[in-house]
């Protein structure tokens, strides 16, 4: 009896420290089983909520799911200075069965009369303007060759046709302060080309884009033996940018009828400070498609007096001062169609 008491002493010691180790051992197990359980859930939660997001692209792994790179799109480059699709001069032809449903074929990533290079950023967005009035053919002629020719340079453009509505006298300059202010609307064009819709770019060289100057891209034409038409001449095509153009404040609304605008927006320029740019002779050459002028566009015979006005009325009259009423804006495939009612003389 004296002998059993310590030995019992001891086993209980040891029993009971054996049992501490079992329960020990079964908690940590419990602990780790019930983690187990749960990432199995969360992961099998999330895949089977994968599964039914995207079941053709994502593969059921209850363990872990794995970000998918194999249809990441590579970053895209910008466009080089020079396009690599650059043709030169060209033959131009103006076929009288052409149609613009041909047009509209010929140019299918056109949208809403805008358009992006595919595979490259364009380095500049610009804003073709043109003024119109009743010259549809002209109009089908120039779209054939100017979407292709723009297309070439890859640059980023929209075309806008401003339309004159009524019969009063054409004032192709306030369609083009409005062209410029409607076009803003859509899009923070950078460049503005103002362009007639009878002149014809013949070499896709003449870039179409701005410069740190004014441009005038009309050097010559075949009506003039592609010489310019006079010292100072800056109708026809030019190129300003956004800040150009509103610091000149654009074109003045004043000029009803054929002649003077042109002139007048390169007084407001030189004001400036500015020099007009233009491209190599043999760049720059246009084909004017023939044609009687029209009823509605007679000669401006106040041109020379306005003229000599300009320096103490630009800041006052221009695109501050530029009133019209909007009849529409039509989204054509090839081009955006504005019409607008601009008053009378």
């Amino acid at each position: 009896m004296g002998f059993c008491l310590p030995v019992c002493k001891i086993l209980r010691t040891k029993y009971i420290m054996l049992l501490l180790i079992s329960v020990s051992v079964l908690v940590w197990i419990g602990t780790f089983s019930g983690e187990l359980v749960k990432s199995f859930q969360v992961s099998y939660a999330t895949t089977q909520t994968l599964v039914k997001g995207d079941s053709v692209k994502v593969k059921l792994n209850l363990w872990t799911v794995a970000p998918d790179h194999t249809h990441t799109q590579p970053p895209e480059v910008q466009c080089p200075q020079e396009s690599p699709l650059l043709l030169g001069a060209a033959k131009l032809s103006f076929e009288p069965s052409l149609k613009l449903k041909d047009v509209e074929r010929e140019n299918t990533r056109v949208t809403k009369g805008e358009y992006k290079p595919p595979d490259c950023i364009a380095r500049q967005s610009v804003a073709i303007l043109i003024p119109h009035r009743s010259r549809e053919r002209h109009l089908l002629y120039l779209l054939h060759h100017l979407h292709p020719f723009l297309q070439r340079q890859q640059i980023h453009y929209a075309i806008y046709i401003i339309q004159q509505a009524g019969d009063a006298t054409f004032n192709r300059a306030k369609l083009l302060n409005i062209g410029y202010l409607e076009a803003l609307k859509d899009y923070n064009w950078g460049c503005f080309i103002f362009h007639d819709v009878d002149l014809v770019p013949e070499n896709d060289h003449n870039l179409y884009v701005c410069d740190n100057q004014p441009k005038h891209l009309v050097v010559g034409r075949n009506s003039t033996g592609y010489k310019l038409r006079y010292k100072g001449y800056f109708g026809g095509v030019t190129a300003l940018t956004k800040d150009q153009f509103r610091q000149v404040n654009g074109f003045s609304n004043t000029y009803w009828g054929w002649g003077g605008e042109d002139d007048d927006l390169r007084i407001r320029v030189q004001l400036q400070k500015m020099e007009i740019f233009r491209p190599p002779a043999d760049v720059a050459r246009y084909t004017m498609v023939f044609h009687k002028r029209d009823a509605g566009n007679k000669e401006n015979k106040d041109r020379m007096k306005l003229l000599v006005r300009t320096s103490q009325v630009w800041r006052k009259d221009g695109l501050n001062s530029c009133q019209y009423k909007m009849l529409s804006v039509e989204r054509m495939p090839l081009y955006v169609n504005v019409t607008v009612d601009i008053g009378k003389p």
